[in-house]
């Protein structure tokens, strides 16, 4: 009795594989390489001369809050010991508002990377999705979770073509 139930169970098994593999050829599948398609897409290339002009900018006004302090230590060094103290504090003010000055730089300018990353992101992923409702693709895939796609199947350049016009 137990045998025939295995023996049931398997043949059910071996047909559920065999009937549920058979639609798998209808699906229209095809591949985008993302990696390719952020780093050519337009609006990805001015949003990264953004973010350089901006930092350029920031790198200005830290030179001068560094040679505001270069100033106080060859100023201190020509005064008298109990001068030096106190010119020491404003020193130590000067380091402090670099420290700050720095991490807020970094901490606003990754913060606004991030915003237009995930905004080019959302892009992105509309344009593929409207583009496989229009084509009738099922499935698209990011070509990096892919060992061997023909390329026929590659959609790369039409989706960079709908971004950038």
């Amino acid at each position: 009795m137990y045998k025939r139930i295995v023996l049931v169970l398997v043949a059910l098994f071996i047909s559920a594989a065999l009937v549920g593999s058979s639609p798998a050829a209808d699906y229209k599948i095809a591949y985008v390489d993302m990696a390719k398609v952020f780093g050519e897409y337009n609006k990805t290339k001015e949003s990264e001369k953004t973010l350089d002009d901006k930092g350029k900018a920031k790198e200005a006004d830290r030179k001068k809050l560094v040679d505001d302090i270069r100033k106080l230590k060859d100023e201190q060094a020509l005064l008298s010991d109990k001068a030096k103290a106190e010119k020491q504090n404003v020193i130590d003010e000067k380091i402090k508002m670099l420290q700050d000055f720095d991490r807020k730089t970094r901490d606003d300018l990754l913060k606004e990377r991030n915003d237009k990353l995930g905004s080019i992101l959302k892009d992105i992923e509309k344009v593929i999705a409207d583009y496989s409702k229009e084509s009738g693709y099922d499935f698209i895939l990011d070509s990096r979770t892919i060992l061997y796609g023909k390329e026929t199947y590659n959609l790369t350049n039409e989706v960079l073509n709908r971004l950038n016009k």
